[in-house]
């Protein structure tokens, strides 16, 4: 059911229809593949022989029905809310007293990449922990992306999200205060919380504490007596413990020299890229598919049969799919250009930047690991972990990991 009018919460159910999914089969059997040679570590991109593995699997053996069947076991509601009809997911928690925790996704990701840690913050006894650490869960589907459409206004990025977050949970849901998580775009939404909305927050969990100038040109809110590389716009070399920390730079580096050209498109012409991944689901499946291969060779080694030990084909067509069936490619890619487009400002010039609580976590495979001397002065650091497993979707990769994580941050603060 869709939202009528501005703050009314309606419940909504996901119903793709049987003609929508009859041509997205249609277009999937009529994939042109194209040639692909001396490619088997990816090297050129994404593998033509796994795309045709991955295309023959979507129309033979996944099937959406089911997977729909088990995302509408999560209360799902529409709000039309500052221009936005937005999708999102509220989870109450079953313990004595519940704290609200908005939870993010990212991009390539959608809600359902967040799922794993939903039932574990929810209801802890029911997965052998203390029913005091259980959270409200509040999951919103970023702006433009899955069933947040169609979005039809432009200027929709990571810190205005923030805004339309910070009313939903006050104003609309009326909670007081509320905890707040995410990584990938999702913790700078999350930053911006504890930045701008620092009263409003008990405090924040980032696992991807990345500056939130990330993108510009400019630095505003770059911490004092922190050296940075001139070319990389990062924290340099020198700022990293060659011990605790040693192939940090080099990761970030390997990023932003090799893998970050898909981010120079969306900051720039995501609307062409819209005419692509919209008309074809094999498109959309390569385009992000691409991304989750690269974001995690640190800890998962070169190749196909690597890749497919960590990452299951239903996860990876589910994401395709939700970006295909809702029209979204285009618009979620938007986010990037809405970035730089209508550029962050500070809405304080203290430090640090990030003035609520805040722990971080360092995963090993995450694409940009920043220094700990640049972390401790940007954010009110309380807690820093630095762990051996997981990666850039640390919730879907390793979920006990950040559940775990995120509970025993905010026991301080109950």
């Amino acid at each position: 059911m869709a939202a009528h009018k501005e703050g009314e919460v309606t419940p909504f159910t996901i119903s793709i229809p049987d003609e929508d999914l009859e041509d997205m089969h249609e277009r999937l059997r009529r994939t042109r593949f194209p040639q692909d040679f001396g490619n088997d570590d990816w090297r050129y991109g994404y593998n033509g022989a796994y795309h045709r593995e991955m295309v023959r699997y979507w129309l033979e053996e996944y099937d959406w029905r089911d997977v729909e069947r088990r995302m509408n076991e999560l209360p799902h509601f529409k709000v039309d809310l500052m221009g936005v009809p937005l999708h999102f997911i509220h989870v109450k928690g079953k313990g004595p007293n519940p704290m609200p925790l908005l939870l993010h996704h990212g991009w390539p990701w959608t809600f359902w990449d967040v799922r794993k840690v939903i039932g574990p913050l929810t209801d802890p006894a029911s997965y052998g922990g203390d029913p005091a650490d259980a959270f409200d869960v509040v999951l919103i589907s970023l702006p433009g992306y899955g069933f947040s459409s169609p979005l039809t206004e432009t200027g929709w990025n990571w810190w205005r999200t923030a805004d339309l977050e910070n009313t939903l949970m006050k104003k609309v849901l009326g909670y007081e205060k509320y905890a707040v998580a995410g990584g990938d775009w999702g913790a700078l939404v999350t930053q911006q919380h504890g930045h701008k909305y620092e009263h409003d927050v008990y405090g924040i969990y980032t696992h991807f504490p990345a500056q939130m100038s990330h993108y510009l040109f400019e630095h505003p809110d770059a911490p004092p007596g922190v050296e940075y590389d001139p070319v990389l716009g990062l924290p340099a070399a020198s700022e990293y413990d060659p011990v605790e920390e040693k192939g940090w730079f080099e990761r970030g580096k390997l990023f932003v020299e090799n893998e970050s050209g898909y981010g120079e498109i969306q900051l720039t012409k995501p609307q062409t890229l819209a005419a692509l991944v919209t008309d074809s689901p094999a498109g959309q499946l390569a385009w992000i598919t691409e991304k989750r291969y690269f974001w995690g060779l640190e800890e998962r080694g070169v190749g196909t049969e690597a890749f497919e030990r960590v990452w299951p084909k239903e996860d990876l067509v589910t994401t395709a799919a939700v970006y295909f069936l809702t029209g979204t490619g285009g618009t979620s890619s938007r986010y990037y250009w809405e970035c730089r487009g209508n550029p962050w400002k500070p809405s304080h010039d203290r430090f640090p930047v990030v003035g609520a609580p805040t722990a971080v976590s360092i995963y090993p495979g995450e694409i940009y690991k920043p220094p700990r001397t640049w972390t401790e002065k940007y954010f009110n650091l309380q807690q820093y972990r630095v762990h051996k497993d997981g990666g850039h979707f640390a919730p879907l990769e390793v979920p006990d990991v950040y559940v775990d994580d995120v509970q025993t941050f905010f026991r301080a603060f109950r």
